[in-house]
């Protein structure tokens, strides 16, 4: 057994937890001594994920599996941590579901499953957990967004909205939470080695074109993301490429950003 890299007595809840950037997170905070609960969907992974985490950095883990895309199903996952006196100190909103291709072919419930749980689910955990902290005066949010929230992305028009939003709601957040000992980030980043991106490649296999150096490392992503959580930083963009491409998005016309995403989604399709 690993010991951790230093103490720590926060309580970290990961959505999102069974794969990917989640999973990773949650490596990252559980290497710091925190105490975990892990939800997702599976809870095969999710108690594979805590078997792990106890083996190698000897961590306090509960598993709670839940679909936050069902209404409510945030708020009994709150009240249940409620009842058992489970505190968390914080929220790691990594939750989300993509779907690649142009609008008019997705079938109208899988947009609607994207906005379950990028926007529903998320807003539903924030609102949930957030009085706690701030009963406490001391908590931090880590929203994962997406670099795709600085432009329209077409082809994953739905997607990049329910990303915009989430940057959207943490930026608004992190202004009105000022003082109050909570602070809540948005994590940005671009093209993941993840499970989600290795669907949609098989999906789409012009995805599979795209340069190596354009893809981040999973681990290299979640550790950006866990430092600025703990840091306070309202906005953590992976990877120089996506800080640029963030920063021009912000300073590029919205006629000429739409022509040039335009030009080049109809490449990928």
């Amino acid at each position: 057994m690993a010991a951790p890299n230093k103490a720590r007595t926060d309580t970290v809840l990961v959505t999102g937890a069974s794969s990917g950037i989640g999973q990773s997170l949650a490596r990252c905070f559980a290497s710091d001594g925190a105490r975990l609960v892990l939800v997702a969907r599976s809870a095969d992974k999710l108690e594979a994920l805590a078997a792990s985490l106890r083996q190698d950095f000897g961590s306090r883990v509960w598993v709670r599996p839940s679909d936050l895309a069902v209404p409510g199903a945030a708020a009994t996952l709150a009240q249940q941590l409620k009842r058992q006196r489970i505190a968390v100190d914080i929220l790691v909103n990594c939750a989300g579901v993509l779907e690649h291709g142009r609008f008019a072919d997705i079938a109208p419930t899988r947009h609607q499953a994207l906005i379950d749980l990028n926007v529903s689910g998320l807003t539903a955990m924030v609102a949930s957990l957030l009085p706690p902290m701030l009963e406490r005066r001391r908590g931090r949010i880590l929203n994962v967004a997406s670099v795709a929230s600085f432009q329209p992305v077409p082809t994953l028009a739905t997607y990049a909205a329910t990303k915009a939003y989430v940057l959207s709601l943490t930026e608004s957040l992190a202004e009105e939470l000022s003082g109050s000992g909570v602070t809540v980030t948005a994590l940005c980043p671009g093209i993941t080695a993840t499970p989600m991106f290795d669907g949609a490649t098989r999906a789409h296999p012009g995805l599979a074109q795209l340069p190596s150096f354009l893809v981040g490392d999973v681990d290299e992503v979640a550790a950006i993301g866990h430092r600025a959580c703990l840091a306070g930083e309202v906005i953590a963009v992976p990877g120089t490429l996506n800080q640029a491409a963030a920063l021009a998005a912000r300073a590029t016309p919205k006629w000429l950003l739409r022509r040039i995403a335009g030009t080049v989604a109809r490449r990928m399709v």
